[in-house]
């Protein structure tokens, strides 16, 4: 082979790396999108194939590669996010997004480019935030374009110009949705409480629930706070959100009743958070993710639909 021959082989490896490696950055972002890790990696491969599907001179003439797949990428999702809307109009019980074990391959920003939030960094949600069950949840609320302009830009570090091209609006239209969603993040999101702290409520809780104390739960649930379980209609789940302290304690201590030492319940990082896992004979049939204020959990939401427990049961 000769030397340029190698110089182009060289180049094509290199080319064919750096498509490669910007995956798992999608996949992050195209999960925080979508709220669906299945989702997200059916969205990444159909982005996968849009590129593999031009010739070599086409790809070529990309000048960033990674752009063109974060634009592919997004367009793809905002499509799946409009047909979601009706899909999950026909869903059994309530919706909640796929709890993720603790990784760090998913949680990951735009290469080199620190999340260019708002001018006030305390409104500029981080990394590790947004894929909180809690925002992921608030995400649910908001429109497909708020939903993109918020996270390409507060999470991902995009500027409006940029996302603009993307979303085929104008800068000042996707300013104007990044600012929509950023208020509305403000009301439904409280003060994050620290990670240790959670971990140490969440703690209390599983010792209360392990022991059907309902007294002790009481204490550690907010009175108006509320659980929210996701069936999926495939296994028993409450259909809808089970509301206030005195009904969530009674609820909780009626599973502990029924399973009659049959269920496990682990400590684990969920979205990056302090939660639980329930096991049955070693394998995960529940993933518990909670929201805490002023010293009380405040939201409960337990994944039952065992086609968003993959990450929790592959081996």
């Amino acid at each position: 082979m000769t030397d340029h021959a190698t110089s182009r082989h060289d180049q094509s490896d290199a080319g064919l790396d750096a498509i490669i490696s910007e995956r798992q950055r999608l996949i992050g972002l195209a999960y925080r999108l979508l709220g669906s890790l299945a989702e997200a990696e059916d969205a990444v491969q159909e982005t996968y194939t849009r590129w593999y599907a031009m010739s070599r001179r086409q790809q070529d003439a990309v000048d960033s590669p990674g752009a063109w797949l974060t634009t592919v990428a997004t367009r793809v999702c905002l499509d799946l996010l409009r047909s979601a809307r009706v899909r999950r109009e026909r869903y059994t019980g309530e919706w909640i997004p796929e709890p993720l074990p603790e990784r760090t391959d998913w949680i990951s920003g735009r290469p080199g480019v620190a999340a260019a939030g708002p001018a006030d960094p305390a409104d500029r949600v981080t990394l590790d935030e947004s894929v909180s069950m809690a925002f992921l949840v608030t995400l649910e609320s908001m429109t497909p374009a708020q939903r993109v302009a918020l996270i390409l830009h507060d999470v991902f570090g995009y500027p409006f110009a940029e996302i603009a091209g993307i979303t085929g609006r104008t800068p000042a239209a996707c300013r104007e949705l990044a600012s929509s969603a950023r208020r509305r993040v403000r009301a439904s999101l409280p003060r994050a409480t620290p990670t240790a702290h959670q971990a140490g409520l969440v703690r209390e809780f599983k010792r209360a629930w392990d022991a059907q104390d309902i007294d002790a739960l009481l204490r550690l649930l907010a009175p108006g706070a509320t659980l929210t379980a996701d069936g999926g209609g495939v296994v028993a789940a409450a259909l809808h959100p089970i509301e206030g302290s005195e009904g969530i304690a009674r609820y909780l201590t009626d599973l502990a009743v029924r399973a009659a030492g049959a269920l496990t319940v682990l400590e684990r990082t969920v979205n990056g958070r302090a939660g639980l896992v329930i096991e049955h004979e070693g394998v995960a049939v529940a993933v518990y993710a909670f929201d805490v204020a002023d010293d009380r959990i405040t939201r409960i939401w337990a994944v039952r639909n065992p086609a968003k427990l993959r990450p929790w049961t592959a081996g």
